[in-house]
């Protein structure tokens, strides 16, 4: 099975974190340094790091280590490490705007399928899966995975969970049974990489997401 590429489904999930959009906004306008970063958003350095540091290990940010101070040799200290949008043009709206996550889901999945000899459906619910447990597991809760990947997940009693809006609404509207399917796995896969036991299904409503999270299957 291919990756997407770049990562879209680990930095929709990176850049859930909204400390982390604003340091990837300040790395799109300049190169900055973990003391930068810090100054910028009023947090201690190590925590900037942390977050730069995540940002990297997504794709979405390269390194480089350089002397600002333009000293050499003994006595000039380590080189600072510092930090650069890779393209300014991956959306810093994510987890907003979802459309370009199920575009690279279905052009990997055509891929996949002309690849293996298999139906496009089985592809992409295979892609959507993984997406899904990438998503999920960048959180520690499946409410927090969903809302990542654009639901809005609400408390439908006994632990049940409806979710109030579809990230590719205008896509289901017009292929139904293809992105439903997709939306299916994607949960799926995120219920199953945050060690959720309970069970996505397919339950059709006006207004909503087309899935269910429930306690029981049925």
């Amino acid at each position: 099975m291919s990756a997407l590429n770049p990562h879209r489904a680990e930095a929709v999930a990176v850049l859930a974190d909204p400390q982390r959009r604003e340091l990837y906004r300040l790395a799109a306008a300049q190169e900055i340094s973990r003391d930068d970063a810090a100054a910028a958003l009023g947090m201690p350095r190590s925590t900037a790091a942390m977050h730069l540091e995540r940002l990297a290990d997504a794709g979405l940010l390269a390194v480089s280590h350089a002397r600002r101070s333009g000293r050499t040799g003994p006595g000039a200290g380590r080189p600072a490490k510092l930090y650069r949008a890779v393209s300014a043009e991956v959306a810093a709206s994510i987890p907003e705007r979802h459309y370009e996550l199920v575009g690279d889901l279905l052009a990997t999945a055509a891929q996949e399928a002309d690849d293996r000899g298999i139906p496009v459906r089985d592809a992409l619910a295979t892609e959507a899966f993984a997406a899904g447990a990438a998503i999920g597991g960048a959180h520690e809760s499946l409410e927090d995975a969903l809302v990542a990947c654009g639901y809005a997940p609400a408390s439908a009693g006994s632990g049940d969970l409806v979710l109030e809006n579809c990230p590719f609404h205008a896509l289901a509207t017009r292929h139904t049974a293809l992105i439903c399917g997709a939306n299916l796995e994607l949960v799926r896969g995120a219920a199953t990489a945050t060690g959720d036991e309970r069970t996505p299904v397919l339950a059709p409503a006006h207004g909503r997401c087309c899935v269910e999270i429930r306690t029981q299957d049925g």
